[in-house]
């Protein structure tokens, strides 16, 4: 095999259809028609002899030959990146580290552990991108994340099943809170009873990739009345503030509510806790990954677990 003829374009739509899962999202991200990307990775893979990606009905995913030539590829491609920022004059970021965190993290976690590295790294750069579980976990086996933040919920399962496993660290293991109107009667006392919960209006929206509802308290023993969806996790707390329902919220989300909510345990019944996970490839980390990692924990270590009240 000669690597020689593989082209950089090859490389990019091969990257980019790890990360992204499907050929018709990657053709969407890159700007390609399908049948380009499909002629890319065609090609690539007559030069390497093997298949590179394993074709499934929920998408694609890479084969241990395509791992070999993704890690491969992110390196020459990181290097071509390196020589157009020297050649356009750009400062050189030997220390960056590429982050990747769930919707939720960037409302205190996040920009507390980078105002943290910006006192005591301040040369250390940090490129962030929010996405779903199954986003982030491609980007790490793509070799375009170095680490991500990860959310789970009961039952507790590795976020992939690709050998060799992700590196996982979990960070926090906290209980799951409800966020209530600060002028709803169930307001007015440091908990609330699960047995208040019935008959209670709902702002929920739907787990990716699953039927459950998020928002509304599992376990509940009734179909649960959804006034309003969102998937935002602002948006589900303002519609909170303005009286129209009840959600739920991971506890690292009380410092960051807005004016007129609540945030309270909820006492009676399983209490379903939330983890939050922080992962990247199983080989040895660079410092400046071992850097942005430890003030990510001092951060999830840092955020309170307490009860919050605004505006009440």
């Amino acid at each position: 095999m000669d690597f020689t003829d593989v082209s950089l374009t090859a490389l990019r739509v091969l990257r980019a259809v790890a990360e992204q899962g499907t050929f018709t999202a990657a053709a969407a991200s890159l700007g390609y028609t399908q049948s380009a990307v499909s002629r890319q990775i065609a090609a690539i893979e007559r030069v390497a002899g093997a298949e590179l990606l394993e074709r499934r009905r929920d998408g694609v995913r890479l084969t241990a030959a395509g791992r070999v030539v993704m890690r491969r590829a992110t390196t020459v491609l990181d290097e071509i990146d390196a020589t157009a920022r020297e050649l356009s004059g750009l400062p050189e970021q030997s220390g960056t580290v590429r982050l990747g965190w769930f919707p939720s993290a960037g409302a205190v976690l996040l920009p507390a552990a980078l105002a943290a590295l910006h006192r005591t790294d301040p040369g250390l750069h940090v490129v962030s991108r929010e996405g779903t579980t199954p986003t982030l976990v491609r980007a790490l086996r793509a070799g375009t994340l170095d680490l991500a933040l990860l959310a789970s919920t009961p039952p507790f399962r590795p976020p992939d099943t690709e050998s060799p496993p992700l590196a996982l660290q979990t960070l926090t293991e906290r209980a799951l809170r409800l966020a209530v109107p600060a002028t709803h009667p169930l307001a007015r006392g440091d908990f609330v009873d699960v047995a208040d919960l019935r008959g209670q209006r709902w702002i929920a929206s739907t787990g990716s990739g699953e039927d459950r509802l998020m928002g509304v308290w599992p376990g509940l023993d009734e179909r649960p009345e959804i006034a309003h969806t969102a998937r935002d996790w602002l948006a589900k707390l303002h519609l909170v503030a303005s009286g129209c329902g009840l959600t739920t919220v991971p506890a690292t989300l009380a410092p960051a509510v807005p004016p007129g909510v609540r945030i309270l345990p909820v006492r009676g019944g399983p209490q379903e806790q939330r983890r939050l996970l922080l992962a990247r490839l199983p080989h040895p980390p660079t410092e400046p990954v071992r850097r942005v990692a430890a003030a990510l924990r001092a951060a999830a270590l840092n955020v309170p677990d307490t009860d919050a009240e605004s505006g009440a």
